[in-house]
């Protein structure tokens, strides 16, 4: 669903009220404050709306790209929210799980915290951010929850030991390997990147996306006129999971 951002109002799905515990992860991977990353203000609207229905426990769970401490950067962010446990992955003890398909696009499996499977029910909440034609939405928001020393390339940090899968596949198969519940694009503002430094320019858009994550990151990508390949890979994923 798409909602102008004015008349939104965050209502939990049923299922949160039945949740032991609800895992949030925010696009929050270096400390520039929103649109870059995951705004403060979005995060504690979900999270109060979440209490007023549910006694469940709230994690939230986000990884540094660079492999370095996530504290000073929710910290920066000013992640500072009243019961609710923040989590760093490279702090976590990872499992490996298995990629669900078939046939897998990339990866037969990941390596990721083990928080997330003992978690019911699981939200990305990221802002509206892109490179080009390339947006950052909620699936891709998913790629740090794997830990970068599991998949770093020499010693620089990131996750670049998965680039020569192809990306767009990759993020098929993460989508259906970390099957999240919900999620949030917060397109109140669009940030705009040049490149893949943190310079850009950020345009009013007025817009909340909520729902199933492959459903509105195409909502999003189709607002915007973003490149859609690894949500043509999604589509097909699931057409082979139906048959």
């Amino acid at each position: 669903m798409i909602y102008d951002s004015s008349k939104f109002v965050f209502n939990p799905p049923p299922l949160v009220s039945r949740a032991h515990k609800i895992l949030i992860k925010p696009n929050a991977s270096y400390p520039y404050p929103y649109p870059f990353s995951t705004s403060r203000e979005t995060l504690s609207t979900i999270i109060e709306r979440i209490k007023q229905i549910s006694d469940a426990d709230i994690i939230i769970l986000e990884g540094s790209a660079k492999g370095d401490s996530m504290y000073p950067t929710y910290k920066a962010l000013g992640y500072d929210f009243a019961r609710v446990l923040m989590l760093d992955v490279k702090d976590c003890i990872w499992v490996e799980i298995e990629n669900p398909l078939p046939h897998p696009f990339a990866i037969a499996t990941f390596w990721v915290p083990n928080v997330v499977l003992s978690c019911d029910f699981l939200i990305s909440v990221a802002p509206f951010r892109t490179i080009g034609h390339n947006g950052f939405l909620s699936i891709k928001n998913l790629l740090s929850l794997l830990p970068v020393s599991k998949y770093r390339r020499g010693s620089s940090g990131g996750w670049g030991a998965l680039d020569e899968f192809g990306w767009d596949k990759v993020f098929a198969d993460l989508y259906f390997t970390l099957p999240f519940d919900l999620a949030i694009i917060d397109g109140r503002k669009k940030f705009t990147g040049t490149d893949d430094t943190f310079k850009g320019k950020t345009d009013n858009l007025n817009k909340i996306f909520e729902g199933e994550p492959y459903g509105i990151d195409r909502e999003a990508s189709m607002m915007a006129n973003l490149d859609m390949q690894y949500l043509d890979v999604i589509r097909t994923g699931k057409m082979e999971l139906e048959s």
